[in-house]
């Protein structure tokens, strides 16, 4: 299932409740860059609602680690190595890294 798909099922989703209330997924939250450095990890296990956004995931890791708040509006987000917005819902054994934008020369 591609970003695509993702996002017109959550379009859908938003229509109707979800079915698998309570049910829950596990996703691998990837660091680069300054958000390593804010977090002081390279990954992490995320463990979020069934139907989660990744939205939701930035939301309850900013709850965990405040200092994100700071590049929240700069970085770039991909799920399963493919740039994504705030919108996809995650599905169990995903990965997303969160991709703070890099300098240099």
């Amino acid at each position: 299932m591609d970003v695509t798909d993702r996002e017109i099922k959550t379009k859908n989703a938003e229509c109707k409740p979800t079915e698998n209330k309570g049910s829950s997924v596990q996703i691998k939250v990837l660091f680069f860059a300054r958000a390593r450095d804010l977090t002081g990890l390279a990954e992490l296990p995320l463990e979020l609602t069934s139907g989660s956004t990744t939205q939701d995931c930035l939301n309850k890791l900013v709850a965990r680690f405040p200092s994100l708040e700071e590049i929240l509006g700069s970085m770039v987000l991909a799920l399963n190595e493919e740039y994504t917005n705030e919108s996809v819902i995650v599905q169990d054994k995903d990965e997303l890294a969160l991709i703070p934008p890099i300098s240099g020369g």
